[in-house]
């Protein structure tokens, strides 16, 4: 691939972190500048700045388009106080056809053209390190609460806060809302487990003791 600054890029160099992925076309006139501004967004509403553990992504998937097309999609969305960031955080690139091929049928990314436009879905790739896909997040707006969800399930594997490790386990993935739900079933009945587990050693010990008590007596 190449970057908004010119520079040659490899994938697999770039896909070193938990990494957002945003397969759009920078000449888009309808719904890829509305995603990439609800990405800008989202992330300038969350704690943790691309950069801080995580990559954003934008690929155009279309291969007329030139470094010249990225540049001036990166530098709208800073126009309009979107996408500040240092551009190894945010990366903005093009391919040839080949490239663009292969990157899309890895992610699963259907598209097709329309004259000179081209009808696509608004999706967001979440790619653990190395490049397996963790999550698809829909729409042209995200919550902050699902992007760290998302990027937490593509860290798994690393050592993190127990905290995070704890959100991950309470928390589960509704696919219908396409949104991180409270997984009652599953800490109630880790709870169950737990005070069950309790009332049974505490009965063990109080039955020796009780037996203990009974032997000295005796």
């Amino acid at each position: 691939m190449t970057d908004a600054d010119g520079r040659r890029l490899l994938l697999s160099d770039l896909v070193d972190r938990p990494t957002l992925l945003a397969l759009v076309y920078y000449r888009c006139p309808d719904i890829c500048t509305p995603l990439l501004m609800g990405l800008s967004d989202v992330v300038e509403r969350m704690e943790q700045p691309p950069g801080e553990g995580y990559r954003i992504l934008a690929v155009s998937f279309n291969p007329e388009e030139t470094p010249m097309d990225a540049y001036h999609s990166r530098e709208h969305l800073k126009k309009m106080h979107r996408g500040e960031w240092p551009a190894a955080d945010w990366i903005y690139t093009v391919a040839d056809s080949a490239a663009i091929a292969a990157l899309t049928g890895a992610v699963g990314f259907h598209y097709q053209r329309v004259g000179s436009d081209f009808t696509h879905p608004a999706v967001v790739t979440v790619l653990a390190p190395g490049g397996k896909i963790a999550r698809y997040l829909y729409g042209l707006t995200f919550l902050p609460f699902d992007i760290k969800m998302a990027l937490l399930e593509a860290s798994e594997g690393r050592s993190g806060p127990s905290l995070n490790r704890v959100l991950l386990f309470c928390y589960s993935y509704d696919p219908e809302g396409r949104t991180y739900v409270f997984d009652i079933l599953k800490v109630a009945g880790t709870l169950i487990l737990v005070m069950a587990a309790g009332l049974f050693v505490f009965l063990l010990i109080l039955g020796r003791r009780r037996k203990a008590a009974a032997e000295g007596e005796g």
